[in-house]
């Protein structure tokens, strides 16, 4: 894909419009098709202070052309986190993994469209739509998901807009964009990177990771961003885990590995899904994996009510907090109800769905209340220690894999297409490493082979993710103009 020197530039013909612009949040005039046309609306905003970038893999992470997902703070444009209440919220910081790729040399391009509030206002939120940023596309077809929240970071990738973007993760976020797309998206350890002046949701499964052109950028990427964060409590042995993940990629990695194969999540996906799954695990055994079937789901029944009860409760608490760190001229907003209140009045922010988990979160009781506490102890539990710590422990196996997700389904909330299931959920709620390589196709549309594994194994799936792609086809790129 990058066989020659290329050049990253923020080209008149995909400047975004300004974030100020009403019509630019609800119309698609013609800056906005040209734009859609290029970028698959995939980028809020360009970086007015970078012109032409050039940059090959040779080169790592100095020079490295990255874009950020729009919750991610940077001390030279605007967080909107999709949202016409955050509009002007521009209070001049970096995010400390921000100011991390800087200092290793990574240029920050601009910012990428996202599913507003990261998908959390409404359980009805149409992925990678946005008040701000307007829909954005999967590029491999127009009509279909290009999943969320890190919708944008995941198609600018696709077609070639940066060779890297950072996404964030709660549940799925990173990881399902990227399979729909059909590019790498790695959900690391939660407490591996700093989530300090990103737009939170939840303490306890925020993380924010890299979506790349294939493993070897992604780990280039984690290398850089990872580390301890004093204001970051999760983060206290970030800097124990962190190493060159880069050097620590092996292609070898897979000979010898047992991989448990999650057989239980496959049966609901489509006959051309499963075909692409079955294929890779050909592709996974000749490479010298022994593969070990997981017929039996772990008991995950508190899981789901668990970590819905955990996700309100620290939207209120986390998001609370954000927004009393910001500057109030610029966010008059200073509270979940003055949000609640502020969409209420904003025809633009409910034009297509509302804001009951907004407003669910609100009635929440606080990090105290016993009844939170106990949710989202049982959902750990179950997730973790009783779920893929216990898999991996009674197969003797050093990762799972599954499908990601299935391929990408329609925009059209009327229909019944939808996506037929995911990987995501008990990662997310442990707070594990999860990533996602392209294996194939269905239908047309990428889909993505999962690696899973326990607490601070993040250099371990990585290194199996890169030893499969090594030997495994690239999906054609997006049919762009």
């Amino acid at each position: 894909m990058f066989r020659t020197k290329i050049a990253w530039a923020v080209s008149a013909s995909v400047v975004a419009l300004s974030m100020a612009s009403g019509a630019a949040a609800q119309s698609w005039g013609s800056a906005a098709a040209a734009r859609d046309e290029a970028t698959a609306n995939s980028v809020i905003l360009w970086n007015p202070a970078v012109g032409q970038v050039e940059w090959t893999p040779a080169d790592g992470i100095a020079g490295m052309p990255i874009l950020l997902k729009d919750n991610i703070e940077t001390r030279d444009m605007p967080t909107t986190a999709g949202s016409l209440a955050l509009a002007n919220n521009a209070p001049g910081r970096d995010a400390p993994l921000v100011a991390r790729l800087r200092e290793a040399g990574a240029v920050i391009l601009g910012k990428t469209n996202l599913s507003e509030w990261a998908n959390i206002r409404s359980s009805a939120s149409i992925s990678g739509w946005s008040a701000v940023g307007g829909q954005t596309r999967n590029p491999y077809d127009f009509a279909r998901t290009p999943c969320g929240s890190s919708a944008g970071s995941a198609a600018a990738v696709a077609i070639g807009l940066a060779p890297a973007a950072i996404g964030s993760e709660t549940d799925g976020s990173i990881t399902c964009p990227a399979s729909v797309n059909g590019v790498v998206g790695f959900k690391p350890t939660v407490g591996l990177v700093s989530r300090t002046h990103i737009v939170p949701i939840s303490h306890s499964q925020d993380t924010a990771g890299p979506i790349a052109m294939d493993v070897a950028t992604a780990a280039t990427v984690l290398t850089a961003m990872a580390g301890s964060d004093p204001a970051d409590p999760a983060t206290a042995d970030a800097d124990t885990h962190r190493i060159d993940f880069r050097a620590a990629l092996d292609a070898g990695s897979l000979r010898g590995a047992r991989l448990g194969v999650l057989r239980y999540l496959v049966g609901n996906y489509s006959t051309e899904a499963q075909a692409t799954f079955e294929q890779a695990l050909v592709a996974l055994r000749e490479q010298g994996a022994e593969l070990v079937e997981i017929t039996t789901a772990p008991d995950t029944s508190g899981v789901g009510a668990g970590e819905l009860a955990t996700l309100m409760t620290e939207l209120k608490a986390d998001l609370n907090a954000y927004l009393a760190s910001t500057d109030p001229q610029q966010v008059p907003s200073r509270t979940l109800a003055d949000l609640i209140a502020f969409n209420d009045a904003e025809p633009r922010e409910t034009v297509l769905f509302g804001q009951e988990l907004f407003i669910a979160a609100e009635a929440t009781k606080g990090l105290d209340d016993p009844a939170y506490l106990e949710a989202r102890a049982t959902a750990l539990r179950q997730a973790g220690p009783e779920g893929i710590d216990r898999m991996m422990a009674e197969h003797t196996v050093v990762a799972l894999i599954a499908p990601s997700t299935s391929r990408a389904w329609t925009n059209d909330p009327n229909d019944d297409d939808r996506g037929q299931g995911s990987a995501s959920r008990l990662p997310a709620v442990a707070g594990y490493p999860h990533l996602t390589v392209p294996m194939g196709l269905d239908r047309g549309m990428p889909i993505g082979l999962s690696f899973i594994g326990g607490k601070w194994d993040d250099a371990r799936i990585l290194s199996l993710g890169y030893a499969y792609e090594q030997h495994t086809p690239r999906p054609p790129k997006p049919p762009m103009p």
